[in-house]
């Protein structure tokens, strides 16, 4: 049943980063992105402190909000959400070396991806 749970708001989560970007083409900057990466954080952030203070909501809401929705919306509120998690832990050389590796590893796996697709043709 929670893999539904998840297939299902997991759509939702990307027809709306869809309609979004469709919205707000991006022409000189990419604000479509740059707001759902924020919204995400945002509803990840009160969900999980809503999870955390009510642990009966926990499963299977959890997964299908975060997993499904969010993680159809945008993983990058997953990533918000975990360099918090390091930083309140008391990691916060962990938190900068996930954030910066993370943004630095994207850049290079699209170059890499791109570099690959024209070898290919």
């Amino acid at each position: 049943m929670q893999w539904l749970l998840v297939f299902g708001f997991g759509g939702v989560g990307a027809v709306l980063r869809v309609a979004i970007a469709l919205a707000l083409p991006f022409r000189i900057f990419p604000w479509a992105t740059l707001g759902v990466n924020f919204a995400g954080c945002l509803a990840i952030g009160a969900l999980y402190e809503l999870f955390e203070t009510h642990p009966p909501l926990v499963n299977p809401w959890r997964i299908a909000l975060v997993g499904g929705l969010l993680g159809g919306f945008t993983t990058f509120s997953a990533f918000g959400l975990e360099t918090w998690l390091l930083l309140q832990s008391g990691r916060a050389l962990a938190a900068v070396f996930y954030a910066l590796g993370s943004v630095a590893l994207g850049v290079v796996g699209v170059a890499a991806g791109i570099a690959l697709a024209r070898g290919a043709s």
